[in-house]
This record gives C-alpha cells, structure tokens and sequence, in this order.
C-alpha cells in the first residue's frame, strides 16, 4: 500500500506490505509525533490509527509556546 503524506508544502509516500499506524509513518518520516496532527478527509485521526490500504494524510504542524 501507499500513503501519501503531505507536510510542510512538500509530499512525501511511504510504502508498507502491512498494516502501518500513523506513529510507524511519523518514524519513518522522521517527524516527531508530538508536534503535528494527522488529517485524513478533513478529520483529525489518532496517531494509533491503522493504515490498511492506499491514502492520503495531511500533517499540519501544532503550535506551542508560552
């Protein structure tokens, strides 16, 4: 299967023969799983989610600060 991930202006696609979770891709990718929310079809999905066939995420970056 592919994902296809979009953060930051850029898309990157991430291949997997199993079922992947949304932490496993933010490993891959080297994105720290704190910092962003994934958004699949306008809806924010738990980084535990399970990815079992073809899609498309949207990252978008969680701001802090104090």
């Amino acid at each position: 299967m592919r994902i296809r991930v979009k953060h930051e202006g850029s898309e990157d696609v991430v291949e997997s023969s199993e079922p992947i979770s949304i932490n496993d891709i933010l490993g891959r990718l080297g994105i720290p799983p704190s910092t962003v929310l994934a958004v699949h079809e306008e809806k924010i999905v738990p980084h535990t989610s399970m990815i079992n066939g073809d899609l498309e995420l949207e990252l978008v970056i969680v701001s802090s600060g104090g």
